[in-house]
């Protein structure tokens, strides 16, 4: 038996984003490309064509309805389809299915672990955990994520909640600084109280040389009482980004 198709007043979109707004009591929605919403509001992309599927004004993007032109005029004062739509892909609200929000959550989840398991390790081994490990203890520790908020700032929240349940410390730094100044002294006895582990100390015609581990978190801080003490003078170097014993016993 053959099908007939014949042809109707609706439009047919498909691999489709949704932006949705209500105006004047009715809802209306246009119909872009998926990963380009973000794009255009991030001012990335700028050609419109990029961004639209079609520069038509719908009440409903998955049946294909299309919106009447005086309910367009009575909403948004105009009938310039294009205009209405970049102000809708503007000030609109983007529609995620529930499939996609569980996959971005998903994502960004690894991305979470991803990122403490590459500035952690265990204290004891001073050898970095696998992601995998990262993962089930954040489920162990329920943790939820936050959308709104990037992977590194969640990691840094995690990471407190995770020492409670696992032997877990931020990977540490190791610094040389060279002071010549005649506050030398005095630096070095500010710097050993923010430094954890100092591993060498060598004093060299009154230049002072320290090498010590410290939080990745107290650099700053060093970097600015190094300047500051010794007016420019002080010098600050990052030997290592993390003091991590690699090798092939990564635990499982």
């Amino acid at each position: 038996m053959s099908m007939i198709f014949t042809p109707t007043n609706q439009i047919r979109l498909t691999n489709v984003a949704v932006v949705r707004i209500k105006k004047a009591g009715k809802r209306f929605e246009i119909a872009c490309y998926r990963n380009k919403v973000v794009s255009w509001r991030n001012k990335l992309e700028k050609d419109i064509d990029e961004v639209l599927q079609t520069h038509t004004v719908f009440i409903n993007v998955s049946k294909g309805q299309v919106a009447k032109k005086e309910d367009i005029i009575k909403a948004f004062g105009t009938d310039n389809q294009t205009e209405i739509c970049k102000l809708i892909l503007t000030k609109g609200e983007l529609q995620v299915s529930d499939k996609e929000r569980h996959s971005a959550l998903d994502s960004m989840f690894k991305d979470i672990a991803t990122t403490v398991a590459d500035k952690c390790v265990n204290p004891e081994t001073k050898r970095p955990y696998t992601v995998t490990m990262i993962e089930k203890a954040m489920k162990d520790v329920h943790f939820s994520v936050k959308p709104n908020r990037n992977a590194k700032q969640q990691a840094l929240d995690v990471i407190p909640q995770l020492k409670a349940t696992m032997p877990l410390e931020r990977a540490q730094m190791r610094i040389r600084v060279a002071v010549t100044s005649k506050e030398a002294r005095k630096i070095r006895d500010k710097i050993i109280k923010l430094a954890p582990k100092l591993e060498n100390e060598n004093w060299d015609n009154g230049t002072l040389n320290l090498v010590c581990l410290i939080d990745p978190g107290q650099y700053r801080e060093i970097d600015e009482l190094v300047r500051s003490e010794t007016k420019g003078s002080g010098f600050l170097e990052l030997l290592n980004l993390k003091e991590v014993i690699e090798g092939d016993e990564i635990l499982e």
